[in-house]
C-alpha cells in the first residue's frame, strides 16, 4: 500500500477500561516449569471477555496443556507438553483476532515486589492486633491502677509489645542501620531510636515498679508509620522496570541456517554474519541485512511510521522489528547486548537511574527533622540529668520527646495526600504509578506530546469515498479482500459502513511490498503504492486503484484524532504550558496535524535517540517536562522526562517506563491532573505545617517532663489523624 508523509504509529487497540487496567492480582501467572513454559505478550486484551476467549482458544491449542492470563500485566502463560511451538500459538491467536509476542519469561519476574507487599501487610497486621491488646491493658494502669495490678499490666504489656516491636519495625531498623553505615540520616534513624529508647525505658520502669511505660507508644509508633510505609508502597505497585519490559521483547529465540539446514538457537548465540530466517508474523531478534527474499515490516514500535514499509535484498533492519508478510533471510550484523533494541533499553535504564535522584518534599522534611529531634532529645537528656542528677528521670525525657516528636504525621503527610489524590484521579481516568509523580507533575511548565498513538488513536480513517463510482468502489471492496494491510482494513471497514458489496474478480493476490492485483472481465486491476499502479504519489497517505488502462485514483487516509486532544492542548495553553509536539513522521503530516489541533512548536522525522536529546535542551532552558508518548520509540523519552504519561493501550515498555496511564480514550483527564498535582502539592505542605505545628506545642510539654505515656500516645494518634483528615480534602 502506498504512503507518502502521512504515517500511523501502531496498529488499533482497545482502549483499556479502568477496571481492567487495575485488575487485582488475582489472576496471577501459574507457577509452570520453565522448559514448559511460554510467555506471550497481549496488547490489545481488555476485559474479562479477552481472558476467556484468549484461555479458550490456547487450552483447545494441541499440545497445550494449560493457559493463564494475566490482564493486569496483559500477558498469558503457556505451559505445552513441547510438541507446540510460539508461532503456532501467535498463529491461533491471531485467527480470533488477537495480537500477540513472545517474552522471555526469565526476565519478567515480579516476586520480589509481592512479596515485599505482603510482607507490610503482615507487619501492620501484627502491629496492629498488637496495639489494641496493649492499649486495652493500658485503659487499666491511665484508670489509677497501682501497684502489683499495674506492674502486672506492664509486664504483660511487655510481653506482647516486644516480640511486636521486633517484628513489626524490621523495615524501619534495616533502612536506619543502612544509613547510619554509611555516615548519614534518614526518618528511620529517629523512629528507631524512639522505639529503642521506649522499649528500654519501659522496661527499666516496669522492672523498678515505676509509673509510666511506653509500650503502648512503642508499638502505636510502629503501627502508624507501617500504615505510611504501605499506603507508599501502594502507590508505586504498579510501577515495574521499564528496561526490564525492553529487554523481553527481545525474541529468545532464532532460526539459524547453517550447512546442516535449519537450527534453533538461542538468540543470545547469534554472531556477525550469521544467517538467520524470519517467518511471517515473526519479530526479528538481531540487527541485519536482508539475504534473500521481500516483504513488508512493522516498525511502528522502533521509529513511530506504522504503515508497513517495504524490504528488500540489502534492506537494513533491527532487532524488535516484526516481519509481516515474506519470510526474510538475514545476515546478522548486531546481536544481543549490541543490537539497537538492547541498546534502547540502555538508555531507558540510564534515564530511569537519573530520574530516581528527585529528592522529594518528604526526603526534604527528613534532612531538617532528623537532626532537629536528635539534638533535642539528647540536650533535654543532658538538662535533665544535670538538673535531677539522676539517669531514670533523664532517659525517661530523652524517650519521651522522640515519642512525642515521633514522625507519623511527617510520614503520613506525602502517603495520605498521594492516595487521596490518585483515588481522585483514578475515577477521572487516570492512574498514578510512581510515588513523587505528583510532586513532579505540579512543577511541569512544558508539555511534549507524541503524534500517532497519542494525539491520534493510530488508526487510519478513509477521508471520502465520494469521489468514486459505485463500480469503482465494488472493485476496491474486492481487492481490499486479498490484503491485511492496515489501509486495506480501514478500507474495507469504510465500504462495509456504505454498503458496498464485491465483485466477483479471478487471481486475486498480494504482491509483497506493493499491493493487491486482480483481474475483471479481461482487465489487471490493483490497489497500493503510487509506483506500482503508475500514479503521481499525492502529499498524503493513500492507496491507488488502477482499473485497465484508465488513471490511477488515489484514495487519501487520515488518522483519527483522540478524543479530548485538541480540547486538551486549548486547555494546556491557557494555563501557559509551553506545547511541543515531536514524531517519527515525516514533515508534511506533521504540519498538517499540528495545524489541526493548535500546536505551533513540533519537530518531524525525530528517532527515539532524537527525543530524548530534544527533551534534554528543554532542560537546559530551564523547562519542566511532562512527557506523553505511547511507543517504544517514546520510552526513552518518558523516561528521562521530568514526569511522564502514556495512554493505556500504549506498548507495555512504555507504560512501564512513564510515571501515570490514562486508562481511556480521552486525553482530557491532563488538565485537570496538572491542577490535583498542585493541590496535592499545597496539602503536603500543608501537612508539614501541621506537623511542625504539633511538634511546636508538643515538644514543650516532652521537654518539660508533662509527656505522660497518655499524652504522648493520644498526641501522636491526634497529629496523624489530622494529617490524614487534611489529605482527605483533595477527594473532593
Amino acid at each position: 500500500m502506498a504512503s507518502t508523509d502521512f504515517h500511523i504509529e501502531e496498529r488499533p487497540r482497545p482502549a483499556a477500561c479502568p477496571a481492567c487496567a487495575v485488575a487485582p492480582l488475582a489472576e496471577h501467572l501459574a507457577e509452570l516449569p520453565t522448559d514448559a513454559e511460554i510467555m506471550l505478550s497481549l496488547p490489545t486484551i481488555h476485559c474479562a471477555a479477552c481472558i476467556s476467549a484468549v484461555e479458550r482458544a490456547l487450552t483447545k491449542t494441541q499440545g497445550v496443556v494449560d493457559a493463564r492470563v494475566n490482564l493486569t500485566l496483559r500477558r498469558a502463560a503457556v505451559k505445552t507438553d513441547g510438541s507446540v511451538g510460539v508461532d503456532d500459538l501467535v498463529a491461533r491467536l491471531a485467527a480470533i483476532g488477537y495480537e500477540a509476542h513472545e517474552l522471555d519469561a526469565g526476565l519478567l519476574s515480579t516476586t520480589a515486589a509481592q512479596r515485599q507487599g505482603r510482607d507490610l501487610l503482615m507487619r501492620l497486621g501484627v502491629a496492629f492486633f498488637a496495639m489494641m491488646n496493649v492499649m486495652l491493658l493500658s485503659v487499666a494502669v491511665w484508670s489509677g491502677a497501682e501497684g502489683v495490678t499495674r506492674d502486672m499490666m506492664h509486664w504483660i504489656s511487655a510481653a506482647i509489645a516486644i516480640p511486636a516491636v521486633i517484628f513489626s519495625g524490621r523495615p524501619f531498623y534495616v533502612s536506619a542501620w543502612s544509613a547510619l553505615r554509611v555516615r548519614r540520616l534518614n526518618m528511620d534513624v529517629p523512629i528507631t531510636l524512639a522505639i529503642v529508647l521506649a522499649v528500654v525505658t519501659s522496661l527499666y520502669e516496669t522492672a523498678h515498679s515505676g509509673a509510666h511505660a511506653y509500650f503502648d507508644a512503642a508499638i502505636s509508633l510502629c503501627f502508624f508509620l507501617l500504615g505510611g510505609r504501605y499506603l507508599d508502597f501502594k502507590t508505586r505497585a504498579s510501577a515495574r522496570s521499564a528496561a526490564q519490559e525492553l529487554s523481553a521483547l527481545e525474541v529468545p529465540r532464532a532460526l539459524r541456517l547453517s550447512a546442516s539446514g535449519e537450527e534453533v538457537v538461542a538468540a543470545a548465540d547469534l554472531r556477525v554474519d550469521d544467517v538467520i530466517r524470519v517467518r511471517p508474523g515473526g519479530r526479528i531478534p538481531a540487527d541485519g541485512v536482508v539475504t534473500h527474499g521481500t516483504s513488508e515490516l512493522d516498525r511502528s514500535l522502533m521509529t513511530g511510521e506504522s504503515l508497513p514499509a517495504a524490504i528488500g535484498i540489502g534492506g537494513l533492519v533491527s532487532a524488535g522489528e516484526i516481519n509481516l508478510t515474506g519470510p526474510l533471510e538475514l545476515r546478522v550484523t548486531a546481536s544481543g547486548r549490541d543490537s539497537s533494541l538492547a541498546r534502547i533499553a540502555d538508555l531507558v535504564a540510564m534515564a530511569e537511574a537519573g530520574r530516581s535522584n528527585y529528592t522529594s518534599l518528604a526526603d526534604h522534611a527528613a534532612k531538617l527533622y532528623a537532626p532537629f529531634v536528635h539534638i533535642l532529645s539528647v540536650l533535654a537528656a543532658i538538662g535533665w540529668w544535670l538538673y535531677t542528677q539522676d539517669m531514670r528521670v533523664s532517659l525517661n525525657i530523652a524517650a519521651a520527646v522522640l515519642i512525642i516528636t515521633c514522625p507519623c504525621a511527617l510520614g503520613l503527610a506525602v502517603p495520605a495526600v498521594t492516595t487521596a489524590a490518585s483515588g481522585r484521579l483514578f475515577r477521572k481516568g487516570l492512574l498514578i504509578k510512581h510515588a513523587t509523580a505528583l510532586e513532579r507533575l505540579a512543577e511541569v511548565d512544558c508539555v511534549v506530546f507524541d503524534k500517532t498513538g497519542t494525539l491520534t488513536m493510530g488508526a487510519p480513517e478513509v477521508i471520502s469515498l465520494d469521489h468514486l463510482s459505485q463500480r469503482q468502489q465494488e472493485i476496491t471492496a474486492a481487492l481490499v479482500a486479498g490484503s491485511d494491510h492496515p489501509l486495506s482494513r480501514a478500507l474495507a471497514l469504510a465500504l462495509t459502513q456504505r454498503g458496498i458489496r464485491p465483485v466477483t474478480v479471478e487471481a486475486l493476490h498480494e504482491v509483497l511490498g506493493a499491493g493487491v492485483e486482480a483481474h475483471l472481465d479481461g482487465q489487471t486491476i490493483r490497489l497500493g503504492r503510487a509506483e506500482w499502479v503508475g500514479a503521481v504519489a499525492v502529499d498524503e497517505t493513500a492507496t491507488y486503484l488502477a482499473i485497465g488502462a484508465e488513471p490511477a485514483i488515489a484514495i487519501t487516509f487520515r488518522d483519527q484524532i483522540r478524543d479530548g486532544a485538541t480540547a486538551t492542548i486549548a486547555a494546556l495553553r491557557a494555563k501557559s504550558m509551553r506545547i511541543v509536539m515531536l514524531s517519527g513522521d515525516q514533515k508534511g503530516a506533521v504540519s498538517r496535524f499540528a495545524a489541526m489541533v493548535g500546536i505551533e512548536e513540533y519537530q518531524a522525522a525525530v528517532s527515539p535517540q532524537d527525543k530524548a536529546a530534544y527533551l534534554q535542551t528543554l532542560a537546559a532552558e530551564g523547562q519542566t517536562v511532562l512527557m506523553v508518548g505511547d511507543g517504544l520509540n517514546d520510552t526513552v523519552a518518558l523516561a528521562s522526562a521530568h514526569v511522564s504519561i502514556s495512554p493505556a493501550s500504549a506498548l507495555d515498555a512504555a507504560r512501564a517506563a512513564s510515571d501515570m496511564v490514562l486508562l481511556g480514550r480521552d486525553l482530557s483527564p491532563l488538565p485537570e491532573a496538572m491542577e490535583v498535582a498542585k493541590s496535592a502539592r499545597a496539602r503536603i505542605k500543608e501537612n508539614f505545617t501541621l506537623a511542625t505545628a504539633y511538634n511546636v506545642i508538643a515538644v514543650p510539654l516532652a521537654v518539660a517532663g508533662f509527656a505522660t505515656p497518655l499524652i504522648a500516645a493520644l498526641a501522636m494518634s491526634l497529629s496523624s489523624i489530622t494529617v490524614s483528615l487534611n489529605a482527605l480534602r483533595l477527594r473532593g
